[in-house]
């Protein structure tokens, strides 16, 4: 009998307008020609759980663990500018990060569902940059932190493709799901 662990991750991106509805990509050509709605700016894109993070999952494992874990009081996210496709398996945090790291919102992580239900697999990692706290264009690449200082240790990585333009009215929501599969 064989055994594999797989740990597979999603992040879901969103940006929200003042009203808290997702907001939508201008049209193109053709969607200003026929009155067409541009898309939505949600977007959801495979991570990478990185060098960092394997270590820290097998971590947590021991009776007493080295490395803190990402907790609602310890993890951070961070976006950042500077994707390049390079090396992403040993990235330690964003290649240009872009304004701050934000802390995880409150009730994060979660699991997915409730314990002995199908999902209960899969923690939950959520944070939102409020309006104001970023005006940038080409957010490319995100990562999960357990914590902000310099030394803290990036449990996951992920390319944001199509990029994404948030303005100082715009809310950036981004939501971790990290699932943990034994074949």
């Amino acid at each position: 009998m064989k055994d594999r662990i797989r740990i597979r991750g999603m992040v879901t991106v969103r940006v929200l307008d003042k009203d808290g509805n997702i907001k939508r990509r201008a049209p193109g050509w053709f969607g200003r020609l026929f009155r067409v709605s541009g898309r939505p700016m949600l977007y959801h894109h495979h991570n990478i759980v990185t060098r960092e993070g394997d270590a820290m999952i097998a971590d947590a494992l021991l009776v007493s663990p080295n490395k803190a874990k990402v907790t609602s009081s310890t993890g951070f996210i961070q976006v950042g500018t500077g994707w390049t496709g390079n090396s992403t398996k040993t990235n330690v945090r964003c290649n240009t990060p872009t304004g701050s790291m934000k802390a995880l919102d409150s009730g994060y992580p979660a699991l997915k569902a409730a314990w002995g239900s199908t999902g209960d697999t899969t923690l939950t990692y959520r944070a939102t940059f409020a309006a104001g706290a970023l005006n940038v264009s080409g957010i490319n690449e995100a990562c999960l932190l357990n914590g902000n200082a310099g030394g803290s240790n990036c449990l996951a990585y992920a390319q944001i493709t199509p990029v994404v333009n948030v303005t100082t009215n715009d809310t950036l929501q981004i939501q971790w799901e990290i699932t943990i599969l034994g074949q």
